[in-house]
């Protein structure tokens, strides 16, 4: 497994990491879960994330019994905050910060977190508050380094600037061959700070892996089908026109000797900018397969027809 450094930071991550954002927090069973988490450790993905809002601490106490008894220092552990956990629980104050990691180290069975994420920009917090306390947490030892998702681009560029905090290393935006936007603004904004990317949802929610068929009753296993992964899936990538486009890709898949899911990572892998892709998995064979992505490497003629076939689908 290959591995890139996250931002100015000294943590080398694998180019293939293991996300648990609806699979892991009641997605599918605790068993399989677990499976897909110690296969992961065996194939070198060393990345793990979650969040505190996943199943509003499921995906993170699953995450903390799956790691049990495994050496600390073999992976790097990632959660977030800043999603509703209670009626009154939510946001970036610096009471949330402090309240929101030490529940978050419990459920890890951990004492401390290789990076911290805001989940997303709290507009009810000033965000002077929001990094004099991250910068507290590093500071205590409870977190090595910081980070953020899906943050606007002014509010980046603020803290980048900000005197006295701990810096940013990582961002963690949706980023696929079917959702390309961060590559035009993010990726070169965050460049020049010393911040690289952390992608979610490379394989657009397993569109890009070929199991939804153009005009097909949605596969029983599959996230669209699931009763509670399905209420948000995005609709429009099951329209019959993308779904033709997608399967267009195989044969340049194939021309590259790559299945259609390692051809879409590798299409995120080929930005620098980008330290790691977010897999999800409901099966060690999926993460098997997944994972052989981090060793391919595909020619731009091949990556050059293969958005000029789903380009057309792009917004704006």
């Amino acid at each position: 497994m290959k591995t890139r450094q996250l931002g100015d930071s000294d943590l080398l991550i694998s180019e293939i990491s293991l996300g648990s954002w609806l699979t892991y927090s009641g997605g599918i069973e605790k068993a399989e879960a677990i499976a897909c988490i110690r296969t992961a450790l065996d194939l070198g993905i060393n990345f793990l994330d979650t969040a505190n809002v996943y199943g509003r601490g499921a995906a993170e106490t699953l995450l903390g019994e799956a790691l049990e008894g495994v050496d600390r220092t073999s992976y790097i552990l990632a959660t977030k905050v800043y999603g509703r956990m209670s009626d009154t629980d939510q946001g970036l104050s610096r009471a949330q910060i402090f309240k929101q990691l030490d529940q978050s180290l419990h459920r890890l069975k951990t004492d401390y977190v290789d990076l911290y994420q805001c989940h997303r920009y709290d507009t009810e917090t000033p965000l002077e508050e929001t990094m004099e306390a991250l910068t507290e947490v590093v500071q205590q030892g409870k977190v090595r380094y910081i980070g953020f998702s899906e943050w606007p681009i002014d509010k980046i560029e603020a803290a980048a600037n900000m005197k006295g905090v701990a810096p940013f290393v990582s961002s963690q935006p949706q980023y696929s061959l079917l959702w390309p936007y961060p590559q035009t603004e993010l990726f070169p904004l965050c460049a020049d700070y010393g911040i690289t990317q952390i992608v979610w949802s490379p394989l657009a929610q397993g569109v890009l892996t070929g199991k939804y068929r153009p005009s097909a009753a949605l596969p029983a296993d599959s996230r669209a089908s699931h009763q509670t992964m399905g209420e948000i899936f995005p609709k429009r990538w099951l329209e019959p026109d993308l779904l033709a486009a997608v399967e267009r890709l195989v044969p340049l898949a194939q021309e590259a000797g790559l299945s259609l899911p390692q051809f879409a990572l590798a299409w995120v892998l080929r930005q620098a900018n980008v330290s790691s892709a977010i897999i999800g998995a409901t099966r060690p064979a999926q993460v098997i397969e997944n994972a052989a992505a981090a060793s391919k490497r595909v020619s731009h003629e091949l990556f050059s027809r293969a958005e000029a076939i789903v380009g057309r689908f792009w917004q704006g």
